[in-house]
């Protein structure tokens, strides 16, 4: 299946947390759209890599995708490497995206600025011929973005996401062993507190507030945007 989106995320939830507002406009107008987990997030502090499983495969129905898949890295220890490129380069060529999402070039957890660089390099020689993958056959994106994560980044542009935010919160929360719950027991991490979601209000709200609506999702290009009019911008 040829995608026109195919979001990668470091752990299962990055997604979920940055830029599913957007990845739900565009399925709303009939764009396909998957997203690719490069590991399982076994190291979290909190649940488990089964649970989150789990957890992902309950948000993929929320959110509508028409492709999920885990390449299982290894989380915290994934490198930018030939092997790690090559499973990329494969889901690349697999499901040929116009546009691909990647990590925050960087941010707090280490794998997220490490995810969007491998992402970035493998999505290069995925246009590479003599770079051989069987049946999938040479594809290189047309643009590669970077969501905005824990860090304050200053995006490049913003999404109006005003009429997914109440979907996108459903879609977080599907993951409910890494976020507030009166009830655990497991130790607190700084996604897990009460106040967390004030937080991603928070920062939908700032983005909102830069294009003039009540929620946005940000983004950032490492290469220019082409555009083939100004009412594009619009």
């Amino acid at each position: 299946m040829k995608l026109d989106i195919l979001a990668f995320a470091a752990h299962p939830d990055d997604v979920e947390l940055s830029c599913s507002g957007t990845l739900l406009h565009h399925i709303s107008i009939g764009k396909k759209v998957g997203i690719i987990d490069l590991t399982r997030g076994e190291l979290g502090t909190r649940g488990s890599a089964e649970l989150r499983d789990e957890e992902a495969k309950q948000s993929s129905k929320i959110l509508g995708l028409h492709a999920r898949e885990n390449l299982g890295l290894a989380d915290g220890f994934f490198e930018d490497n030939r092997e790690s490129q090559l499973k990329i380069i494969k889901m690349v060529r697999k499901y040929q995206p116009d546009i691909v999402l990647a990590n925050a070039v960087y941010d707090r957890h280490i794998d997220h600025g490490r995810g969007a660089q491998l992402v970035h390099n493998a999505c290069f020689l995925s246009g590479l011929a003599k770079i051989e993958t069987g049946e999938y056959k040479v594809w290189r994106p047309k643009q590669i973005l970077h969501y905005i994560q824990d860090y304050t980044i200053q995006p490049d542009f913003v999404f109006d996401i005003t009429p997914y935010f109440e979907t996108k919160k459903q879609c977080i929360l599907a993951f409910s062993s890494q976020f507030f719950d009166p009830e655990s027991k497991e130790p607190e991490t700084p996604i897990s507190g009460e106040t967390f979601f004030k937080f991603l209000e928070a920062r939908s709200r700032e983005m909102g507030r830069l294009i003039g609506v009540e929620y946005g999702e940000g983004f950032i290009s490492k290469t220019p945007i082409k555009l083939k009019d100004f009412t594009e911008l619009v």
